[in-house]
């Protein structure tokens, strides 16, 4: 019983961690109907970005966060000023195209820079655990699920009580009714991009912590990323926090029960289960090929 509540509890840190990982992947598709394939490879980029602060310069990983979300808001936003926004509505699969190959370049790149060996950002908490009667829970992912809870409620409140989160939610349901009553639809999108983008900079900043990695593993949490946000409904934030959680939650159980090796299939497992039985996910809705291509 203390094996299967500590496994549970573990699933739900790491599940908020993919939340804040899998929102702005959601975000960017429920306004401008693009599948982001590169959104894995920005994370490992902030990753990257969050390891140099801190080899470099002294800077705790959790503490460099601000500077990795505004550099990643940056690198969004000029991202989609310089290639995302000619596919804009174009069918989706010019979009699935577009990112894949910029996943790949940024790969490449970050190959480059840092090189392919295994980096992780190794601070006096990063092996510490707090014990809780016969459970130990790890101080880092404590930490992170925390400040992943902060920054989706923010992400939250400024979709629901700002003018430029209207916008968004106003763009996302009815492009051109939003067109009409004023919204720039290009800004509304760029900012939308660069705030997708930085949201995950802050998730690249708790995997520099938590896990090791190396420019090649973007697959992986591409992977990972698409079956939360399948599973939770594309374009749904509260569903990609409920997938995020559900997914967490059956790596977890699945490292305990049946062995290391699980976790890394049950990402394909949720797509082909989810396909199956709801194609739209939890909170998500039917799309007509017509209305998105």
């Amino acid at each position: 019983m203390i094996a299967f509540l500590q496994s549970l509890i573990l699933g739900l840190l790491i599940g908020a961690v993919y939340a804040l990982l899998a929102s702005g992947l959601t975000l960017i598709f429920g306004v401008m109907r693009v599948v982001n394939l590169a959104h894995g490879a920005f994370a490992i980029l902030a990753a990257f970005f969050t390891w140099t602060l801190w080899s470099a310069l002294g800077i705790d990983p959790l503490l460099s966060i601000p500077i990795v979300v505004l550099a990643m808001f940056l690198i969004g936003w000029l991202t989609y000023q310089g290639t995302v926004r000619f596919v804009r509505g174009s069918h989706m699969s010019t979009s699935v195209l577009l990112t894949f190959g910029i996943g790949l370049v940024l790969e490449g790149i970050m190959g480059f820079i840092w090189g392919n060996r295994s980096h992780t950002a190794r601070t006096d908490y990063t092996d510490a655990s707090l014990q809780i009667g016969d459970m130990f829970l790890p101080v880092a992912q404590l930490i992170s699920a925390g400040i992943a809870v902060i920054v989706i409620v923010l992400l939250w409140l400024v979709l629901s009580r700002t003018w430029q989160g209207r916008a968004i939610r106003a763009a996302s349901v009815n492009d051109s009714a939003a067109k009409i009553v004023g919204v720039n639809a290009q800004k509304v999108s760029a900012f939308t991009f660069g705030l997708g983008i930085a949201t995950l900079g802050a998730g690249g900043a708790m995997i520099a912590v938590i896990y090791p990695f190396v420019p090649g593993q973007h697959d992986q949490w591409i992977a990972r990323l698409l079956a939360i946000v399948v599973l939770g409904g594309l374009g749904s934030l509260p569903g990609a926090v409920i997938g995020a959680l559900i997914v967490g939650v059956g790596e977890s159980l699945a490292t305990t029960y049946i062995g290391a090796a699980w976790p890394v299939a049950i990402p394909f497992l949720v797509i082909f289960i989810v396909l199956l039985v709801r194609p739209q996910g939890i909170m998500g809705t039917r799309l007509r090929e017509d209305a998105v291509a």
